[in-house]
């Protein structure tokens, strides 16, 4: 979603001039946006301006301007707060207010003195109305944001306080910057959310709708060859969502479902509203109609009072599931202003280092079993960039697993049938075929 953010804001500058740089040094305005969800999210961010800061006084003293600007979930959760830890710091933003950058920047640059512009409001109007349209991030693929917000409030998430209530974009919006992705020559779309699959935008008629419909409207979008969504949230699965998943073959056979625990005790604890049962159910279910799928997951180890009988809940939910895709694993962290903080029963940081190891190992070994089993298959691979050797090609099958071949750069956006030689733990190793 930052990533998203990030172009968007660049493409809100481009009218007025700005275009993006390779280095800080000499440029006329950096933009550090933040992410609040991992620990130490603030003393990062000072960090990092603390980097910046010389390159702003440098052209001062040369006369010159530059305007250093704070944007993302740690705005919108420290707000003024860094103004007084860090002056030098022009123009603060919350993630729901960057349709509102050109303003914010005129009202720097007409600033006398200190200017300390603050933006951090969660407005009425939605930012998508004010918005270009959106541009391809690589060559064939792209993001595009469906859903924002979080009206879940799982303990230890800041999500719900620093981007606001779950609001969905009308499904016309969706279709219509869908196409002009196209047009530029995209040919996968991920669709993007905080919970995406709790998506309910309205149709033409007013009537809300769910991400199976959406789907379903986007595939009938002529040159959309891919589909995809991140990130969901268990609650959400829904029988229009999985008719999807069997019926739409443009949507790729991979899903990304955080668990966070495999306990039902810390499940509760975590206020996640479902058990580990019920998520089983949901991935069995969604095996019957789409067998080939494959699962990636979201994990949290050493959450507040988590037991070592809790922990194995988790490594056996690994287990049973099989998460052949690359998952995404965490020590807890407390973030300030969520229930979490306040619990007691904090687990040790050796024993949270101990469990996420045996996590991640298990993890690793399932993801490594999964990319050799695809030695000596062949799978359509849709290539983005080149690798850092000559002449390598790397791109990401179905299955978002990614691929390195020989080829012609003329590749890149395309997507070519490629025989599988070798699987590694991280990537697969390809040759490009013709298939008569």
């Amino acid at each position: 979603m930052n990533v998203y953010d990030s172009a968007r804001m660049a493409d809100i500058l481009k009218p007025l001039g700005y275009t993006v740089q390779n280095t800080p040094e000499n440029a006329d305005l950096i933009i550090v946006n933040t992410c609040h969800i991992r620990e130490k999210a603030e003393q990062k961010l000072y960090s990092d301006l603390g980097r910046y800061k010389p390159f702003k006084m440098s052209k001062q003293a040369k006369g010159e301007d530059m305007i250093l600007a704070v944007a993302g979930c740690v705005a919108q959760a420290e707000g003024e707060e860094i103004t007084k830890k860090a002056p030098f710091v022009d123009v603060v933003f919350g993630p729901q207010t960057y349709h509102r950058l050109p303003e914010m920047i005129a009202r720097a640059h007409r600033a006398t003195g200190k200017r300390n512009v603050l933006d951090v409001d969660f407005p009425v109007e939605s930012k998508f109305d004010y918005m270009p349209k959106p541009t391809a991030d690589s060559k064939g693929s792209a993001f595009l944001s469906v859903q924002e917000g979080c009206d879940k409030f799982c303990t230890f998430c800041v999500v719900p306080y620093t981007r606001g209530a779950e609001t969905s974009r009308p499904i016309q919006a969706v279709v219509e910057d869908a196409k002009h992705l196209v047009s530029q020559g995209v040919k996968e779309i991920t669709l993007l959310g905080q919970n995406v699959n709790a998506y309910h935008g309205e149709d033409g008629s007013g009537k809300e709708r769910t991400l199976g419909d959406l789907l379903f409207a986007l595939a009938e979008v002529e040159g959309i060859e891919r589909l995809r969504y991140t990130t969901s949230h268990p609650r959400d699965m829904h029988d229009r969502l999985y008719e999807a998943h069997r019926d739409i073959p443009q949507l790729m056979p991979y899903l990304h479902l955080p668990i966070q625990s495999g306990s039902d005790r810390i499940l509760k604890a975590m206020n996640r509203q479902h058990t580990g049962d019920q998520y089983r159910a949901i991935i069995e279910k969604l095996r019957t109609y789409r067998p080939d799928i494959s699962m990636s997951s979201d994990f949290i180890v050493g959450f507040p009072g988590e037991s070592d009988k809790d922990f194995e809940d988790t490594l056996q939910m690994v287990r049973d599931i099989n998460y052949p895709s690359c998952s995404y694993s965490f020590k807890y962290s407390i973030r300030p202003g969520t229930p979490g903080a306040l619990m007691e029963n904090q687990v040790p940081e050796e024993v949270k280092d101990e469990r996420l190891q045996r996590l991640q190992a298990l993890l690793r070994e399932q993801q490594l079993a999964f990319n050799q089993q695809s030695a000596g298959t062949i799978m359509p691979v849709l290539f983005e960039k080149v690798g850092k050797h000559e002449g390598q090609l790397i791109g990401k099958g179905p299955n978002l697993q990614s691929v390195y071949v020989e080829g012609n750069e003329r590749l890149i956006g395309h997507i070519e049938n490629v025989e599988i030689i070798a699987g590694h733990q991280n990537s697969l190793e390809g040759r490009i075929v013709t298939i008569s």
